[in-house]
């Protein structure tokens, strides 16, 4: 990195939140869980376990049936951090939540925002904020939310690598940029936030050349770094090398890879179309670690919540809804 990069960070960062002036009211997400300050392991990691997750709710309620055996398995998720996705529904409190429970045990939480307007292109995970201006007072609910405490946020998975492939209509391109950058600055402008733009993965955007330009203009250079291989099952490996090449060609910013479900790879492209969407055979991958090994790699991150469904694809429930059967696979089939 250019002696010089970090003045014009700073600089940059500046004068973009001239742009923001008046962004923030309250808004809405989704989820049935309940934070409470308890802690429940984390293994060493800086990042905060929600005792009332579903992995935990799920592992308690078949102890309480004598499955001792399956409630153990379920515990190899439980136990680990996992990210809090934030969706529409009561975005303030429930991120206020989430951060001060964090906090109490002095862990940072770990968010996922995910209500980009046009998400998913009307896929699985179809949603999101009815417009720009919608989104904006959303985004500024959840910057109230976390306030001062420790957060690493994740920010809207999907959103680029869809305008890269086409699948978000270029209409759309423009305002999708602007928003991104605006989330990057208002989110940095707190004092302990971290924040990685996603970069899709290295079976989607094959050549990360395509990825600069957007990255650019969704504000890579105020960011802390990007994340790979969100809610996907390449291998670390793979992502490894990928980002080394995409970190080269965005003045060396670091990545974090998710490594929820990729510890047995993906699923053989033969096997059938939407490899992707609740594939068999997977496995939980490296658990959450800031140790990686590697200067350029802050985190091996479950940002996907393992035993959450892809979508309605291979018998599975609605995305993001608990799947026992799908869960125990994946713990069952884990090598760590």
């Amino acid at each position: 990195m250019d002696r010089g990069y970090g003045v014009r960070l700073s600089t940059g960062l500046a004068a973009a939140a001239l742009l923001l002036t008046g962004c923030a009211v309250p808004s809405g997400a989704a989820d049935d869980e309940r934070a409470s300050p308890g802690h429940r392991s984390g293994h060493g990691t800086p990042y905060w376990v929600n005792p009332e997750g579903h992995a935990a709710r799920h592992a308690d309620r078949l102890r309480d049936r004598g499955r001792e055996a399956p409630a153990e398995l379920i515990e190899r998720i439980a136990t680990r951090p996992v990210a809090e996705w934030i969706g529409e529904d009561d975005p303030e409190g429930r991120t206020r939540r989430l951060t001060g429970a964090a906090a109490e045990a002095d862990r940072a939480a770990l968010l996922v925002l995910y209500n980009i307007p046009h998400r998913d292109c009307g896929q699985y995970s179809r949603g999101g904020a009815p417009d720009a201006d919608a989104y904006r007072a959303w985004l500024g609910s959840v910057v109230d939310g976390i306030g001062d405490r420790p957060a690493t946020v994740i920010l809207e998975p999907d959103a680029l690598p869809h305008v890269v492939d086409g699948c978000t209509p270029r209409k759309y391109h423009e305002e999708r940029y602007a928003l991104l950058a605006e989330a990057v600055v208002r989110l940095k402008g707190l004092e302990q936030t971290r924040v990685y733009l996603d970069a899709g993965n290295p079976n989607w955007v094959s050549d990360p050349a395509r990825l600069v330009e957007p990255l650019r203009r969704a504000g890579i250079a105020w960011a802390d770094g990007f994340a790979l291989n969100i809610s996907n099952y390449q291998t670390t490996e793979a992502n490894k090398a990928y980002g080394k090449k995409l970190s080269a060609l965005v003045g060396d910013k670091p990545f974090v890879i998710d490594t929820s479900r990729n510890g047995n790879g993906p699923l053989p492209e033969a096997k059938g179309d939407e490899a992707w969407c609740n594939p068999p055979g997977r496995a939980l991958g490296e658990p959450p670690t800031t140790d990686t090994g590697h200067e350029l790699i802050d985190a091996y991150l479950w940002i996907k919540r393992p035993g959450e469904s892809d979508g309605t694809c291979r018998g599975g429930p609605q995305a993001g809804r608990w799947w026992t059967d799908y869960a125990l696979e994946l713990a069952r089939n884990a090598k760590s």
